[in-house]
């Protein structure tokens, strides 16, 4: 869902708590994706280990 604003919601996927790209704590690029999390304790969470997530 967009609305023209950049708060298009995704999931976090670590916790896959909906979010707003806009109001994310944290993102982070893996294979040429953008992955957005909702703390800095999600991102930690995949870059440790991103295949687990993906």
């Amino acid at each position: 869902m967009t609305t023209g604003t950049g708060d298009e919601q995704v999931a976090d996927p670590v916790c896959g708590m909906k979010i707003n790209k806009s109001d994310a704590a944290a993102s982070t690029e893996y294979q040429g994706k953008t992955y957005y999390f909702c703390s800095q304790s999600c991102a930690d969470s995949f870059k440790e280990s991103p295949e687990d997530y993906v």
